[in-house]
């Protein structure tokens, strides 16, 4: 009876904190991706893509030439 209790009184709790949670209503949604960012809102979207790398350089890892760029 008394493990009964104390899983009724978990589950109220929980309930509760579910009940009472705060969210976000912020009109727009923004999201970072790999190769482009964007931004959703009501009035339509926008995605911008990153710029290009410009500072590469050829380095040599465990024999092997690989391209490093920054």
């Amino acid at each position: 009876m008394r493990a009964f209790l104390l899983l009724a009184a978990a589950l109220v709790s929980f309930a509760a904190v579910l009940t009472f949670e705060i969210s976000n209503a912020n009109a727009a949604v923004c999201a970072r991706g790999v190769y482009r960012a964007g931004c959703a809102g009501y009035r339509g979207a926008v995605v911008v893509r990153k710029p290009v790398a410009v500072a590469c350089r050829w380095v040599v890892v465990d024999g092997v030439r690989v391209r490093r760029c920054v």
